[in-house]
């Protein structure tokens, strides 16, 4: 290939890797609920679209709900207690909460727009306020956007990585794996702060925030030597998480 040609790709190159970061300055924009400077590029109605549409495909995938209504309700009241006397009733978001009939996996997790999931499988091991503290931490996700944030990232760190490829070849490959560890960081990263919300939404509801420790001391147990959870998969370690948690305690009650 000429020099010409080079000085083509390079060019064309920059100007994608650049649009990357116009689009991503762009959007950038404080949460309202924690503070927090993120990368944005939907608002709260699209995070709920989103969420009432994947719902029904995600509950699927674990089995679909739990056949008992009692222990759904009881879910329900847990989490919309939390909702209440947080500041996610604050929110545009349309909270709801599944309990999947899934008895072998155990895990939690929040869609954009307020669907929270628990598997049966974690939800048989957990008191009403280890409950608490695994939905109170789903809330957390919704009320952070990290899934929001985290589709805007693969966006961008999509959209860069192309630019470099085609700018300097390899060098793409460089980009795309710097942009995997970023989102892995940054996923870590949103569990901490899911985890220090749920916190205050356990000690403003009036439930022991502590029992959230016991919650991570169960995902440690059902680890074992070896196997790691689904839940854990892209989580900071449970011991690094129980120091964070006990910080976040002290923290909010000097304040509350």
């Amino acid at each position: 290939m000429n020099r010409g040609s080079w000085k083509i790709r390079i060019f064309i190159g920059l100007a994608i890797v650049a649009f990357a970061f116009f689009k991503k300055c762009s959007n950038t924009e404080e949460n309202p609920y924690t503070g927090r400077s993120q990368h944005i590029t939907m608002d709260p109605q699209q995070e709920i679209a989103i969420g009432l549409e994947s719902a029904p495909q995600m509950a699927q995938q674990h089995g679909g709900l739990y056949p008992d209504e009692r222990l759904q309700k009881y879910v329900d009241q847990v989490g919309y207690k939390l909702v209440q006397n947080s500041i996610a009733r604050e929110t545009p978001y349309k909270f709801e909460f599944h309990l999947l009939a899934d008895d072998q996996t155990i895990n939690a997790f929040a869609l954009p727009g307020g669907q929270c999931f628990i598997t049966y499988a974690l939800f048989k091991q957990l008191n009403e306020e280890q409950l608490a503290g695994v939905l109170g931490h789903e809330i957390g996700h919704v009320i952070g956007r990290h899934s929001a944030e985290r589709i805007a990232s693969s966006e961008f760190w999509r959209t860069a990585t192309m630019g470099a490829t085609v700018g300097a070849g390899d060098i793409g490959n460089v980009v795309g794996g710097i942009g995997q560890n970023t989102l892995l960081k940054n996923g870590r990263g949103d569990e901490l702060e899911s985890d220090d919300l749920g916190v205050l939404f356990m000690i403003q509801s009036g439930y022991d925030p502590n029992e959230m420790i016991k919650v991570m001391q169960i995902l440690k147990e059902a680890a074992g030597p070896n196997r790691v959870p689904e839940f854990q998969s892209t989580h900071p370690d449970p011991e690094n998480r129980i120091e964070k948690i006990r910080e976040s305690i002290a923290k909010y009650r000097g304040q509350l």
